[in-house]
């Protein structure tokens, strides 16, 4: 497994956990008349409600331009990352490397988290 897709394992687990332990820590009303979120809804009440669909499309443009750039007496050069680079990094990383000169970089990310 690759750095990049361990990192994001450890992001999507860390945000997980997260929400298992929020969820934890809400209050219970064993009132239903008077719980915390209000009335509860029908399985079919909120089958009708549902957001989501077994289909999942995501979709990101970017469209930046570069254009008349001039690079003189440039030096590029490797780039590298050494050991420990990425210690105690959490949430999504997202890195960018770049050696060049007059580039143009776009970065985006979709995620699409689905508990179930």
């Amino acid at each position: 497994m690759t750095t990049s897709n361990t990192a994001w394992l450890a992001g999507a687990a860390l945000a997980i956990g997260l929400a298992a332990q929020a969820r934890a820590q809400l209050p219970v009303d064993t009132d239903t008349d008077n719980s915390f979120f209000g009335q509860p809804v029908t399985a079919i009440e909120l089958a009708d409600q549902r957001g989501g669909a077994s289909i999942t499309h995501s979709e990101m443009t970017l469209a930046g331009t570069t254009a008349d750039n001039t690079a003189i007496n440039v030096n590029t050069g490797s780039n590298t990352i050494t050991a420990g680079a990425f210690a105690n990094m959490s949430g999504l990383p997202l890195v960018v490397q770049n050696s060049g000169a007059n580039v143009l970089i776009q970065n985006a990310v979709i995620v699409n988290l689905q508990m179930q």
